[in-house]
């Protein structure tokens, strides 16, 4: 988990490699963005982090697991994110948010099947 967390910072936040999602997320993976419509597919998954992360100019993502626990034929994670944003023109901000992800297997591989989150008010 914490190898996939950790790729989801550098390579898709810090490098802006979109196709690295596809090492994070199951190929019908669903994400549940605060305040938007659920979104599913990879394909779809990639445009939404593309299109927030430009718009917001974001910088990173450290994501740190709080529990894990098993469930059915995967595991749920449940989390803390710290996400750096850096607006054009305005100074950097650090957004405190929280996050359950639901990991299932593909191709041997642990993935982020079901992704939540929202923002710390």
């Amino acid at each position: 988990m914490a190898e996939t967390n950790a790729v989801f910072n550098a390579e898709v936040f810090g490098k802006r490699n979109f196709d690295a999602l596809d090492r994070i997320y199951t190929a019908n993976a669903s994400i549940l963005p605060p305040g938007a419509p659920m979104i599913s597919g990879r394909a779809a998954i990639k445009e939404f982090w593309s299109n927030l992360i430009q718009s917001a100019n974001a910088k990173s993502a450290v994501l740190a697991s709080v529990e894990v626990m098993p469930a059915g034929d995967g595991v749920v994670e449940i989390g803390r994110a710290t996400l750096t944003v850096e607006p054009e023109g305005g100074a950097a901000t650090e957004i405190e948010a929280k996050y359950v992800v639901y990991w299932r297997q593909e191709d041997g591989l642990w993935k982020w099947h079901v992704d939540i989150w929202n923002e710390n008010s």
